[in-house]
């Protein structure tokens, strides 16, 4: 039975039910039309039928079918905040995957004065809007780098990045790291989602020796991709909540240790003559004006922009040192890096990515990474000590503003939280409590109301029964029955 998988009693099984029962009802009642415009196009929509099966674990899918529903519209933003079509407001906490670094009104700002400077030209592709000039320079400054290219997506900047590499070099083989993510193509997506072996790809272990043997023996390294998110969680996956199964999600952020790895990685790629990457397609900008290469003090030889620095439009910009960028080689005509792409250098897009770098550079906006880690590291000690009070077993982790929930006791349930976050008006992303996204707009006020609705939503996780626990269950446990069922279930 679903409401009872982990052994609970019989009187904490009816509690489960009926809190299930009634929060179907309010979901309903309060997001009808939101609920409905989902229903109408979901037939229809591949991407909206992917987050809905990968929302929740699989052995609870069917629970959810019966009434826990997600609305995937929204009619408007203002502040930190989102309105869906029914007219319930949310505090935004899913940072737009990562797009919203200063405000969705920012945003808003920056595509409105990108229209206005685009207007004339209009989408004429081919030539460039004169804009151009200054956001070459402005990035220039920004990355530290010699030369950048455009694109329209982060993972086309990190495959073109990847290509370069290899053709500098002569060597084919890619070097990333357990867990991380660069985009979808091939190379760089071995495994689960990827339907081509990627052949010239290793997976390595992060801040493992083992990794540095490897990089220091081998002579067929073209690059070595770098994605810094995964400071938070080393050789882990994205964390989402489709893989709550038993609570035991870990994160945890460690700067020295981690500046200290890309320092040793930056030394043997100097002298193996590897080409150091670093993928700032998420973090890029958020954690210092100069992106992670300032926030860590380590420069690398290519690095790749996108999401926040379209200033809300679509992006993908590759920076890297002369060297590296370098497509074609002077007396051999046919001996080229070819990259291109009907819509790069869109003069809308280049309109909104020089508002975002003139104000970029504003005294307002450096202002918000004045004590930045402070002021965030503040904020989660904050929550978690709201939550250790209150007795709730959920511990947050950040990198900054970038935060995964984690959870202190097993527990099979844990997914659920996600719900009630956003029955107390926390918008969320698909992957749930796994990452929140806040905006640097998010005032001192803001985040109090973020803490206090943490805890009424813990305060109605536990009335309901669903962090039960008879003291005997452990994560081994837990995993050994999930085995057993993927096992029946199969067979």
């Amino acid at each position: 039975m679903v409401f009872a998988v982990d052994g609970a009693p019989a009187e904490v099984v009816a509690k489960r039910k009926a809190a299930f029962e009634s929060m179907v009802a309010e979901i309903g009642q309060r997001f009808p039309k939101t609920l409905a415009a989902g229903a109408s196009v979901i037939d229809g929509l591949s991407d909206m039928q992917f987050v809905s099966a990968y929302r929740v674990p699989y052995q609870f899918k069917a629970m959810v079918k019966k009434g826990l529903k997600i609305g995937s519209f929204l009619q408007s933003s203002s502040g930190v905040t989102v309105t869906d079509l029914d007219g319930n407001t949310f505090m935004d906490l899913t940072g737009s995957y990562g797009v919203n670094l200063l405000g969705n009104d920012f945003y808003k700002s920056c595509i409105d004065e990108g229209n206005v400077i685009a207007r004339d030209l209009g989408p004429v592709l081919g030539a460039y809007h004169p804009v151009m000039v200054d956001n070459v320079q402005r990035l220039k400054r920004a990355s530290g780098m010699d030369e950048m290219s455009f694109h329209m997506s982060g993972t086309e900047a990190v495959m073109q990045a990847v290509r370069l590499a290899r053709y500098h070099t002569g060597r084919n083989k890619v070097v990333r790291f357990c867990g991380s993510y660069h985009g979808w193509w091939g190379d760089v997506q071995p495994g689960i989602g990827n339907p081509v072996a990627a052949k010239d790809t290793f997976t390595l272990s992060e801040m493992g020796e083992g990794t540095l043997r490897v990089l220091r023996s081998r002579k067929d390294i073209a690059c070595i991709l770098i994605n810094p998110l995964q400071a938070l969680h080393p050789n882990m996956a994205a964390p989402s909540d489709s893989s709550l199964l038993d609570g035991s999600r870990k994160a945890g952020f460690d700067k020295p240790a981690y500046t200290a790895w890309l320092k040793t990685l930056r030394e043997i790629c100097d002298e193996r003559c590897i080409a150091l990457i670093f993928d700032e397609v998420f973090v890029g900008f958020r954690l210092a004006p100069g992106g992670a290469q300032e926030y860590f003090g380590v420069q690398a030889d290519l690095v790749t922009y996108g999401k926040t620095l379209g200033g809300g439009l679509p992006i993908g910009v590759l920076c890297g040192k002369h060297e590296w960028m370098r497509r074609f080689r002077d007396g051999s005509p046919a001996d080229i890096c070819f990259a291109r792409g009907t819509f790069n250098s869109h003069p809308y897009v280049m309109g909104a990515m020089n508002s975002f770098l003139r104000q970029l550079e504003t005294p307002e906006i450096q202002a918000k990474y004045h004590d930045l880690d402070g002021v965030w590291n503040r904020r989660a000690e904050q929550l978690n000590q709201a939550m250790q009070a209150a007795g709730f077993p959920v511990k947050v982790a950040n990198m900054s503003s970038i935060w995964t929930v984690t959870y202190t006791q097993p527990g099979c349930y844990h997914w659920l939280f996600q719900h009630y976050l956003r029955l107390q008006g926390l918008a969320l992303s698909w992957v749930g409590t796994g990452r929140m996204i806040f905006s640097l707009n998010f005032s001192d006020a803001d985040f109090n109301e973020v803490t206090r609705r943490f805890v009424a939503a813990g305060q109605e996780m536990q009335k309901s029964g669903w962090w039960w626990t008879d003291g005997t269950q452990t994560h081994k446990t837990i995993k050994r029955r999930i085995l057993r069922e993927m096992v029946a279930a199969k067979f």
